[in-house]
């Protein structure tokens, strides 16, 4: 931990909010005294910040965060401006610049949308700069929704190769029980699934001002682990604890291996618009021997996608084993269906002597 040189630290809107909604300025400043500490010629930080939305609860009248998608949409684009006004004022004491991602799931899915992000954060720490990261709330659908910021922080942290994750929270770590009750401890470390495999995890955070709690931390955590990135959960007061290695929250443990950048968020990120139902032989090649999905492996077709969105395969049976970037709208494949590509370019033309979904754009999700 004490080694990690480039860290993207996620904080909730509990830790930054008051119990009215407003932004609480002595909270982000301790937090920034800690971020702005901690930074340095070898160390760089990307901040995933929530907060956009319960920043503008209290300036637009609302007592607690709405349900419907609009009002929700309305408070963020009245509060990721205070929220970055906030910041920028707060990091100006150390003399520290930080520049606003706003990104929704949909940009992280496409590869030329996912090549862009992956520049602009780069170039922004290069600079020296402090990014500070949010879902794109005003724009964003329930299609294409993140969800919570803690599944967002787990995907940054690899867009960035970050040697760390730090997800901040109101409890101080993942416990064996609820926190509130007598006795429970809190547990130090993950090395994989099966330790939590029969521990309950509770909710934690404020109601009514965020969306997230120990459930999404602990499944953004494993995310992130099973990436290759070791990931502290701890409370958003013991910040600096975390970002110089001291004992504090739980610990997750890296896989050993890195996945691959973009197919992460295409397994975690994207939403699919459809399905194509693979025989036997596809479903084979697309999951053990990892090729790319032709039109003669497809048996059947559902949804109305376009060309260039996520679709999701699955096998005879109707289960889920893979995503992937279709290269052809939804109207066209039932006439591609159980065809070779040869056969395809001698009467259709050249351009569809191609894969449906090439293996680059392709996300097993189980063995």
């Amino acid at each position: 931990m004490n080694e990690a040189r480039r860290i993207v630290v996620k904080v909730g809107s509990s830790s930054l909010t008051t119990a009215a909604g407003g932004l609480d300025a002595d909270r982000v400043d301790a937090l920034v005294d800690v971020l702005a500490t901690g930074r340095g010629a070898d160390k760089e930080i990307v901040l995933v910040s929530s907060g956009a939305i319960a920043a503008g609860l209290a300036p637009l009248g609302l007592p607690r965060r709405p349900r419907d998608l609009a009002r929700q949409q309305a408070a963020a684009s009245v509060g990721q401006g205070l929220l970055v006004a906030r910041y920028t004022a707060s990091f100006a004491r150390y003399g520290v610049r930080v520049g606003q991602v706003l990104l929704t799931s949909d940009d992280m899915s496409r590869r030329t949308h996912h090549r862009n992000a992956s520049r602009t954060l780069d170039k922004l720490l290069a600079m020296g700069a402090l990014p500070i990261v949010n879902e794109n709330d005003t724009v964003a659908t329930d299609e294409i929704r993140f969800g919570d910021n803690d599944r967002l922080a787990a995907l940054v942290a690899h867009l960035v190769h970050a040697d760390l994750l730090v997800l901040l929270s109101d409890v101080d770590g993942v416990y064996d029980g609820d926190p509130a009750r007598p006795g429970t401890a809190r547990i130090a470390e993950v090395r994989g699934p099966g330790d939590l495999e029969h521990v309950e995890i509770g909710s934690a955070g404020r109601a009514g001002v965020g969306t997230g709690g120990m459930v999404t931390k602990v499944e953004a955590a494993r995310i992130a682990a099973a990436a290759g990135i070791p990931v502290v959960l701890t409370s958003a007061v013991h910040a600096a604890d975390a970002l110089t290695g001291r004992d504090t929250g739980t610990y997750f443990h890296p896989a050993d291996k890195r996945s691959a950048d973009r197919l992460l968020w295409l397994q975690h990120a994207s939403t699919p618009q459809g399905s194509l139902t693979l025989d036997d032989g596809a479903v084979l090649a697309v999951v053990e021997r990892r090729s790319s999905l032709l039109p003669a492996g497809i048996a059947g077709v559902e949804g109305d996608f376009a060309a260039g969105d996520p679709v999701e395969l699955r096998d005879t049976e109707g289960r889920a084993v893979a995503r992937g970037l279709v290269n052809f709208d939804a109207k066209e494949i039932p006439r591609l269906i159980g065809r070779s590509t040869r056969e395809l370019a001698r009467e259709l033309g050249p351009a569809y002597e191609r894969e449906v979904v090439h293996r680059d754009d392709l996300a097993v999700l189980r063995p």
